[in-house]
Parts: C-alpha cells; sequence; structure tokens
C-alpha cells in the first residue's frame, strides 16, 4: 500500500479550498510571507511555517460591500485557521470586485 504525502502546506491548502469554495474567485493568490517574520518575538518557539500571509482574492461575491464587509467574510471562512496553535498570525487582504481588478489593471497598465 503506497505511503500518502502529506502536504508541505496544510494551512495554505485550506485556505485556498475554504476561500474557493465560498467566494468563486476569479483570480486567488497567496502568498506565504511567514520565512520573512519567523525572527518576532511573537513567533518564538513557533515550528509553523505557515503563520503570515498575503491574499490577493477578486470575487463578484465582494460586489456592493464595502472593505471591512469584505475582510469580515474571510476572516470568517478562516476562523479556525486563525485560532489554533501555530495557524495564521497574520492575514494582509486585497479584495476586488472583476470590476475593480480590471480597472486597476488598466491603470498599472498606463
Amino acid at each position: 500500500m503506497p505511503e500518502v504525502a502529506s502536504s508541505q502546506t496544510p494551512m495554505e491548502d485550506s485556505m485556498r479550498r475554504k476561500i474557493t469554495e465560498a467566494l468563486a474567485p476569479t483570480t486567488l493568490e497567496v502568498f506565504n510571507d511567514s520565512d520573512a517574520h519567523a525572527h518576532h518575538k511573537a513567533m518564538k518557539g513557533s515550528t509553523s511555517r505557515e503563520t503570515h500571509f498575503r491574499v490577493f482574492i477578486t470575487s463578484d461575491a465582494f460586489k456592493s460591500k464595502m472593505q471591512p464587509a469584505r475582510h469580515r467574510m474571510v476572516y470568517a471562512l478562516l476562523k479556525d485557521e486563525m485560532a489554533v496553535e501555530g495557524g495564521i498570525h497574520a492575514l494582509q487582504l486585497r479584495t476586488r470586485t472583476v470590476e475593480e481588478d480590471e480597472k486597476a489593471q488598466e491603470k498599472e497598465a498606463v
């Protein structure tokens, strides 16, 4: 019987799955910045390599919602990952609708 390889990124995998299932994003980018923060006092003794993330989400689920409401939606999805020992310590979000993302890309192209 072959051994099943466990994921090297279980926290990121869980984040991607929950966000994809709940928000059906057209774009989802997850950046694990944990290594850059491993020296912080709050991380002393932590063996987790998945504590600090930047997440860029483009989804129509954000339509007619202000940024704080969008962020609350994502925090609610990831509440378990944020509550567990060695879980998410810091989460930076960029949440856009498809139209907002298109406008931002147009601006960047100029």
